[in-house]
């Protein structure tokens, strides 16, 4: 007896890219959220969700710590509510550059597209040798480079940078 062959889905929709406005307008609302991590005695990252619209914002996230960062945390907060494919077409938008931990757990979380406003070795010469933040030379697109998904990267965006490395060399320079 045949077996009746499984149906094939529909094609997902193809992903659209955020307009530089957007992207813009995405890094101001992390930045606002990284200063709420800081004056909250967190360090200054943030973290959104952003659905494929590149509007609406799903979730938001600020650092808890120094194993906890808020790219990681969102990810896996997110891969818990909202399924792969649902995630597929969202962006992960946050100030610096993932981490390696970071970007492999949004990888695993599917979520297709990061935007950062300064790279994670601008953020090592804001922080230094500083025990809280000992930070990998290891770009996020060779993360994703080395896996079998196509996760966009926006970044880093020069418009963005000088209000960003202005919060982190504030906070740092504290510590």
């Amino acid at each position: 007896m045949a077996r009746a062959a499984a149906p094939v889905p529909p094609p997902a929709p193809p992903r659209t890219e955020p307009t530089a406005e957007q992207v813009l307008g995405l890094l101001d609302r992390a930045q606002a959220l990284a200063r709420r991590a800081m004056d909250s005695g967190h360090h200054p990252f943030g973290a959104l969700l952003v659905a494929s619209d590149h509007t609406t914002v799903l979730m938001e996230q600020g650092n808890v710590d120094s194993v906890n960062h808020a790219e990681a945390v969102l990810a896996r907060d997110a891969a818990r509510r909202y399924s792969p494919a649902e995630l597929w077409p969202c962006t992960l938008v946050t100030t610096v550059e993932p981490c390696a931990m970071c970007a492999g757990t949004q990888y695993w979380a599917n979520i297709g597209r990061v935007v950062f406003g300064i790279e994670e070795k601008v953020l090592l010469s804001l922080t230094g040798g500083n025990p809280e933040n000992p930070t990998l030379d290891l770009p996020c697109r060779h993360v994703f480079a080395r896996g079998q998904k196509d996760v966009r990267v926006i970044g880093p965006v020069a418009a963005a940078a000088e209000a960003i490395t202005a919060l982190h060399r504030r906070y740092w320079r504290s510590m």
